[in-house]
């Protein structure tokens, strides 16, 4: 069990004054077997009305209203978890799905539905192709497992991590052949990839843990602002997680807010404002997550 505190602070500056729309969060874990919420915190300014939803994947979403006009909006979140990660030995997979190509059962296939399908265009069957030459490789040999945990190290090691500000993800193809990007768009390979071969995949926003922030040594990349990362779906264990640009599967070090059929649907903070587009300045983000496992206070 890991006990970890996450703070994160997204800032936005303007020249002047503007008014802003309504700002979507999703910034709030849910409680379940696997995740823990002990504490959350919310606070934006300027002042906002605040009603609080679950979207069509049962998300938790904060939409904030605002009455008056600034040059600044800054929303500010902590939260306070236990996570309970799931480890690769304990995928449990149904014997039947141990090998690719498998079928799921006919009574799952509805409520899977989308997450089946590709959303990417991929005319040369780039992607596919790729997808298809690890399956076959002797370490892999179609095993379902092995081909997960492969593809998971063989993104991390066969791209270059980079960072980048502007919203949006890369295609795959893009990311295949620039050999490069981000953890978003590692995580839409990996989505695209997997569902190539009939695989079902969640795209997934939220926070990583890096050890080195409470000096222990570590090697991760995507730490220090919001992380991506995406969910298999795998009859007889469920919704796995692997996180693509540090190579891990089961999801150790990670902290998930919000999961959705494509990146776009798992946005941190999103929303307009009224002005000339020259206006905007720039945006800060501050992400922390640090390690309570001390047990200390957490109010």
């Amino acid at each position: 069990m890991q006990r970890l505190r996450v703070t994160h602070t997204t800032s936005y500056a303007y020249r002047k004054s503007v008014q802003f729309g309504d700002h979507r969060l999703m910034l709030r874990p849910r409680d379940s077997h696997d995740l823990r919420l002990l504490n959350a915190t919310l606070s934006i300014e300027p002042a906002a009305d605040v009603r609080w939803l679950h979207d069509v994947f049962s998300n938790s979403v904060a939409v904030a209203a605002f009455t008056e006009p600034s040059d600044v909006l800054r929303v500010s979140s902590e939260i306070v978890i236990d996570r309970y990660p799931a480890s690769a030995i304990e995928f449990g997979v149904e014997t039947y799905a141990k090998k690719i190509p498998f079928s799921y059962p006919a009574r799952e296939i509805p409520d899977l539905g989308r997450t089946i399908e590709r959303h990417f265009s991929d005319p040369d069957r780039l992607i596919t192709e790729w997808t298809r030459a690890l399956l076959e490789e002797p370490e892999v040999q179609g095993q379902t497992e092995a081909f997960l945990v492969a593809m998971s190290r063989r993104i991390k090691d066969s791209f270059t991590y980079v960072t980048r500000h502007e919203p949006g993800v890369q295609s795959p193809v893009e990311t295949l052949q620039l050999g490069s990007g981000t953890c978003r768009d590692y995580a839409a390979f990996m989505m695209e990839a997997v569902r190539s071969v009939g695989l079902a995949s969640r795209f997934v926003s939220g926070y990583l843990y890096d050890p080195a922030v409470d000096g222990v040594e570590a090697q991760v990349s995507g730490a220090g602002a919001t992380h991506a990362w995406v969910q298999v779906y795998l009859p007889g264990a469920g919704w796995i997680e692997f996180d693509p640009t540090n190579g891990g599967a089961g999801g150790h070090n990670l902290v998930p807010i919000a999961v959705a059929r494509e990146p776009a649907q798992a946005v941190p903070i999103s929303g307009t404002f009224s002005g000339d587009a020259e206006d905007f300045i720039g945006m800060d983000v501050d992400v922390n997550v640090t390690s309570l496992n001390t047990f200390d206070n957490v109010a």
